[in-house]
């Protein structure tokens, strides 16, 4: 593939709550361009008909956010360069399982602000979690933007087909993509439910992973 990322950080939570299992993941990656191999991204350049842009589907949040259509406007689009960056972020954290090189830019949207993710997780956390949220949510987001810088930001999510990605077992689940393109660098940070005694351990109960900023190769 023609990414070759550098994971600078991959954190792994799980937690239990009254009705399900939680599993995140928090992983940065430094995407640059690299190697012989440009098949992906002449895929999908020649799928983008010379336009440049890939056209995205608007929001659907799990808390009834749904964005204005509107024909032509830039929240529904990105660069090609930026689309491919997504899919191979994809193809890094869930390889060898998964396989999202034949990804449709359809299915993934662009979330206007950080105030919109951040609302939208919190939702989601403090309905499962309940008060217990409290004691990471600072830790959490602290992390967050010392490594991605959130301000300056763009934010992506990948809507799952529920059928062959590794979302299709789960209760419910998110992801958001924060990705800064004055780093070039990506944070994927991803959330899935699971029933008990699925997919987890009774031993994984509250197990975490990474406390501190790693580093290790990754090529996809």
């Amino acid at each position: 593939a023609v990414v070759s990322t550098q994971s600078t950080g991959i954190h792994t939570l799980r937690l239990t709550t009254g009705s399900c299992r939680l599993q995140l993941k928090l992983e940065s990656y430094s995407c640059k361009m690299t190697g012989d191999d440009k098949k992906l991204l002449r895929h999908i350049t020649n799928a983008s008909e010379d336009t440049g842009l890939q056209a995205l589907s608007p929001p659907n949040l799990g808390y009834g956010y749904h964005s204005p259509t509107v024909s032509g406007q830039e929240q529904d689009a990105c660069s090609t360069r930026t689309f491919h960056c997504l899919v191979s972020t994809l193809n890094a954290s869930f390889r060898p399982d998964y396989d999202f090189s034949h990804a449709k830019s359809e299915e993934f949207c662009r979330i206007p602000n950080l105030n919109t993710v951040t609302e939208d997780i919190h939702n989601i956390f403090y309905t499962s979690l309940g008060d217990s949220f409290c004691d990471i949510k600072e830790h959490m987001w602290n992390t967050i933007d010392k490594e991605i810088g959130l301000n300056e930001c763009s934010f992506y999510s990948y809507n799952s087909d529920l059928d062959s990605d590794p979302y299709g077992d789960c209760l419910w689940y998110f992801n958001f993509f924060f990705y800064n393109k004055k780093m070039k660098r990506i944070l994927f940070f991803s959330c899935q439910a699971h029933p008990y005694g699925d997919t987890m351990s009774d031993d994984d109960d509250m197990y975490y992973s990474g406390t501190d900023m790693g580093s290790s190769d990754i090529e996809y």
